[in-house]
């Protein structure tokens, strides 16, 4: 008896939603995304197998490193609300008016590196020619002229005032080819302010096996 041969009947899937919802998604992330804006004092920073993450949150960044051979230390605050406080806090004590836009551009800038008084001319600026190479030379910290010392201040201080029920963490982003007196020249103005924990950003790499 001869067998049955079944009839093939081709199959076909429609995928016009699917690309219609692919197409929109798309669309959404371009219009939604922001472009990353380049950090005015890049570092190399040194690498561990440390896999610890730094907070989202009521974290304060100083970065050391160099540009065209010059010492220079960067100054970032994590909170909106920590950069206000902090700014009005360096506003009043070297009498320094900002405007209130002024203010806000602050509020939107993760990391700067130059003298309150030239600040205002900072953010006179546009995000990427604030990033531009020799715009900002850096936040004084000598002996003779410590700002640096005086955010850290200013921000514990805002810290507390927004409510803050913990302490500011502090993390030291420094280069790898970095000579060790000036990472301690930071450790020691942060434990004149009390300051005796403090983290030391690293680059991951694996771990070395026998």
């Amino acid at each position: 008896m001869g067998k049955i041969k079944m009839q093939k009947k081709s199959t076909s899937i429609d995928m016009t939603a699917m690309c219609d919802v692919a197409f929109l998604l798309l669309t959404f992330f371009i219009l939604t995304a922001t472009a990353k804006i380049p950090e005015p004092l890049p570092v190399d920073t040194p690498s561990s197998t440390v896999q610890t993450k730094l907070p989202e949150t009521g974290l304060v960044t100083i970065t050391v490193g160099k540009s065209d051979g010059k010492e220079q230390v960067f100054f970032g605050m994590k909170d909106r609300a920590i950069r206000s406080g902090a700014l009005e806090y360096m506003s009043s004590k070297y009498k320094v008016d900002f405007t209130d836009k002024e203010k806000t551009e602050f509020e939107l800038m993760d990391e700067f590196g130059v003298p309150v008084e030239g600040l205002k001319q900072l953010l006179a600026l546009k995000g990427t020619d604030r990033a531009k190479k020799g715009v900002q030379p850096g936040m004084p910290c000598d002996s003779i002229n410590n700002q640096l010392q005086d955010w850290i201040q200013g921000a514990r201080k805002a810290n507390i005032e927004n409510g803050g029920t913990k302490e500011l963490q502090f993390a030291i982003k420094g280069d790898a080819k970095e000579e060790y007196p000036q990472i301690k020249r930071i450790m020691d103005i942060l434990q004149d302010q009390k300051i005796n924990s403090f983290n030391l950003v690293t680059g991951l790499r694996g771990k070395d096996y026998n």
